[in-house]
């Protein structure tokens, strides 16, 4: 069929020719033309099924009704696998979800996922889906594995190093709340194996906040100033009063328990070292059994 189309091509008169050089030229300036939004490069809009109404992509949709400034009164997102019909940007056809319109045949963009209804042009992005998270992500499938137990795709880099949460990025950002799973910023995964947004992340970080929001463990190499704070506590003796207090620690780090001197700056973890301690009630005497403790039952 290719090579009988091609032969009639090179039958036609040179008009014809002309013409159909015409409609190429056209065809690639439909191809290139400035489409999409904010979010992606693509031809076509969608209908949300939540609501029947048009958008250019599911995260527009979702920041029109999610808006605190707008005051919408039925908030959602839309169910991004239920989409049915799209409308093609150039020549406002709405048909069934496709790659290709059915009306002039642009292709609405280069990534296509017909199980997320999900259009790219910008392929640079190495889009792939993976079936176990249920949607399509970025990166190339081959620098991925999906982790069951945290149950999302991780760098192949951390395969063999992470440390393991259930479902560790089925939940909202600890410092902006949004949802992390199918947030389209980019992840940090601490040492501990909690999530979060990078950005966040480096917010924290410009704070001086070195420790997880959920877990309070300490998100980087704190050695350099645990060694500054040893020196500080050295130069800083307590005042007479003080000098023989002492308070029970709790090691966010390595979870230790112990006693250790007061000090009015920090308290140093007596088995990992750190000073990313809290200070808790501690220990008190055993509970008491005898007669003096127990009330006296009156009858």
């Amino acid at each position: 069929m290719e090579i009988h189309f091609q032969a009639s091509l090179s039958s036609r008169s040179s008009s014809e020719s002309e013409i159909s050089a015409s409609d190429n030229t056209d065809a690639a300036d439909r191809e290139s033309g400035n489409f999409g939004c904010s979010h992606y490069r693509r031809r076509c809009k969608i209908r949300a099924p939540c609501c029947d109404e048009i958008f250019d992509c599911r995260h527009c949709h979702n920041e029109a009704k999610n808006s605190l400034e707008l005051e919408t009164l039925d908030p959602h997102d839309v169910p991004r696998h239920q989409v049915q019909k799209v409308i093609c940007s150039l020549c406002d056809t709405e048909q069934d979800v496709q790659q290709y319109c059915m009306n002039c045949g642009v292709c609405f963009g280069k990534y296509f996922c017909s199980i997320c209804k999900f259009f790219d042009d910008d392929v640079s992005k190495n889009q792939y889906h993976c079936d176990e998270c249920g949607i399509c992500r970025t990166g190339g499938k081959e620098n991925f594995f999906h982790c069951k137990t945290c149950g999302c795709c991780y760098s192949k880099l951390m395969k063999d190093g992470h440390r393991c949460i259930e479902r560790a990025m089925h939940h909202s950002c600890p410092v902006c709340f949004e949802f992390l799973f199918d947030t389209t910023k980019d992840i940090s995964v601490l040492p501990c194996g909690h999530t979060m947004h990078l950005k966040c992340a480096k917010e924290m970080e410009s704070h001086f906040q070195y420790s997880c929001p959920v877990c309070s463990k300490s998100i980087c190499d704190m050695s350099r100033l645990w060694a500054k704070l040893d020196t500080v506590i050295a130069s800083t003796p307590m005042p007479d009063m003080y000098k023989n207090k002492k308070v029970w620690i709790l090691c966010n780090d390595c979870g230790a328990e112990g006693e250790v001197q007061f000090h009015v700056i920090a308290h140093k973890c007596l088995d990992c070292k750190s000073y990313n301690t809290k200070q808790t009630i501690g220990r008190g005497p055993p509970a008491s059994c005898s007669s003096t403790a127990v009330t006296e039952i009156v009858r």
